[in-house]
């Protein structure tokens, strides 16, 4: 425990643990810190799951998490991925007491957990702070919006063009990347099967739009994936 209040220490001291943390003044810093700490989760591991309590502002220390909407029938829709210095679950913390979604690590991963009361007086003293959390909370609603939108009225090449594209423009700020999902979990992100998703993905290959070995994808034409997702 004492290394890992260390290392938080040292993230929040430098500005680079807690989200935005570069707005914050020196007290705020040593504020956040002092009601802080750090849990390690396994691959896979659920970090909090819908229908629970909120209790405090969480963050992604490290690595990448999944955010998901369970539904009936073990039914799950894949909603966005959150990365390393992002928030989790905001949009229940400080919408209800309940959280509306669920989460777990994609891969090993570490959470900084920041007592709810500490994060609240900061966000009545800091007015830049404030306003960066409110823009957040409106970019994320935003996106869901997107989201409905796009499995609403886009066809499966469009959704699929989406897919690809949120990962290289939103994740990894590349062309060239490894889904980090299974087949079946791409699928519920693009609202749609699994078998349908794999023989779009196959046809986007053979179509030389895209490369395609195992996880590890290579968007070949962006202009022809960005007119997929926008024509839908």
């Amino acid at each position: 425990m004492g290394g890992q209040t260390e290392i938080l220490q040292e993230l929040i001291d430098e500005k680079v643990g807690i989200p935005f943390g570069k707005l914050l003044t020196e007290q705020e810093s040593k504020q956040i810190s002092e009601n802080c700490n750090v849990v390690n989760y396994k691959k896979k591991e659920v970090i909090f799951r819908q229908g629970t309590r909120t209790s405090h502002i969480m963050f992604v220390n490290n690595w990448l998490v999944k955010i998901y909407k369970e539904g009936r029938n073990n039914k799950f829709i894949i909603l966005k991925v959150e990365k390393t210095e992002n928030f989790l679950g905001l949009t229940s913390i400080f919408g209800g007491q309940l959280h509306e979604y669920s989460a777990s690590a994609i891969d090993d991963c570490e959470i900084g957990y920041v007592d709810f009361n500490a994060f609240h007086n900061i966000l009545k003293m800091n007015g830049d702070y404030a306003l960066k959390i409110i823009n957040l909370l409106s970019t994320d609603s935003l996106y869901i919006f997107d989201r409905l939108m796009s499995q609403s009225h886009k066809q499966l090449p469009g959704r699929i063009a989406d897919v690809l594209l949120y990962f290289s423009e939103k994740i990894y700020n590349s062309n060239v990347y490894s889904f980090p999902f299974t087949r079946r979990e791409l699928a519920e992100l693009a609202g749609t099967t699994k078998e349908s998703f794999i023989r779009t993905l196959t046809e986007f290959k053979n179509d030389k739009i895209i490369k395609l070995d195992g996880s590890k994808v290579e968007i070949v034409s962006m202009k022809i994936v960005r007119t997929l997702s926008e024509l839908g």
